[in-house]
């Protein structure tokens, strides 16, 4: 049985349809993404799931409970980590996962010790006597995602969990997320950055404008977008040039150029003949320091399903 099932899953408010007749199955033990452009439905969907919201019609179950007629029940067995961060920053580390603790009703020793062996686990030892506003950005949403952990859910929705985090914190976060789903936790989680869900997610589902557009694992979903392209110039004033000579060959600009002359292109078929597009650049008298096939990217396959860039995706 998948631990997350949805059929035709929609909310409306009023005339407006937010999310359309959404399926969704997630195996339990796995991590599943959910991706789309602002406005798309992701965080709608989240909150249906988490019972903070009625669907206007279709359902949800979670672990075979229904998410309206059980709401109680799931609620017994989610963990939810919002945008925001949800910690007391007045409070120290262990006085806001004690908090937690006894808001979840364990007696208040109980809660103290679990507090401890959660700050222990996680690498927050040497902050726990500390405020929590005194905390960087990443030891604070460090905190929060162990907050949504106090009592180990069977399923763990984290709505965008590293925005804003320099990388070295959100590969820590990384390694939290692998870590619960070893100890068979069940995760769904909205992001911003592609790569995220490439190196966490076992299956991915984008959503645009409230319905799904794909759905499958990361590998199977970058097949849309085919195959991409790398080309670095020497002279960054050629890029609208070698834009529009690629184009020719049904290349289409990427979104995650690194400079001025580094250059990605994304085609929809799987094989790319290199030659005849250097040839053109050559006659064209475009300098070419590099070029080279590499595996599409979900960023890749991200616009050629809804027509936006990563950089638009947001909850």
């Amino acid at each position: 049985m998948p631990a997350i099932e949805a059929e035709s899953l929609t909310r409306r408010y009023g005339k407006c349809t937010v999310v359309d007749g959404v399926d969704l199955s997630v195996p339990a033990g796995s991590v599943h993404a959910l991706l789309g452009p602002n406005g798309s439905g992701k965080t709608t969907i989240v909150r249906m799931l988490a019972t903070l919201l009625r669907p206007s019609a279709g359902s949800a179950r979670i672990l075979g409970l229904d998410t309206v007629r059980d709401a109680a029940q799931v609620k017994k067995n989610i963990g939810l980590v919002g945008q925001f961060h949800a910690v007391d920053p007045r409070l120290t580390g262990a006085e806001n996962l004690t908090m937690f603790g006894r808001l979840n009703g364990y007696a208040p020793k109980a809660a103290r010790r679990h507090a401890e062996e959660l700050l222990e686990r996680f690498e927050l030892v040497d902050a726990a006597d500390q405020q929590v506003q005194t905390y960087s950005g990443g030891m604070r949403r460090r905190l929060d995602i162990v907050a949504g952990m106090v009592v180990r859910p069977a399923v763990l929705f984290l709505d965008e969990p590293t925005t804003g985090l320099d990388p070295r914190s959100r590969h820590e976060i990384y390694d939290y997320v692998r870590s619960f789903v070893s100890d068979g936790t069940t995760v769904v989680l909205t992001t911003q950055y592609l790569d995220e869900a490439d190196k966490l997610a076992d299956t991915v589902t984008i959503i645009d404008a409230g319905r799904v557009v794909a759905a499958g694992t990361p590998d199977e979903i970058v097949q849309v977008a085919g195959t991409g392209l790398d080309v670095v110039i020497v002279d960054e004033q050629r890029c609208v040039d070698v834009t529009e000579i690629i184009g020719r060959f049904g290349g289409r600009p990427g979104d995650s150029d690194v400079s001025a002359t580094e250059l990605s292109f994304a085609f929809d078929r799987q094989s790319i003949a290199l030659l005849p597009i250097l040839r053109a650049l050559d006659d064209a008298g475009i300098a070419v320091q590099d070029i080279g096939r590499r595996r599409a990217t979900l960023d890749d396959a991200f616009l050629a399903l809804t027509g936006h860039t990563s950089e638009r995706i947001s909850a």
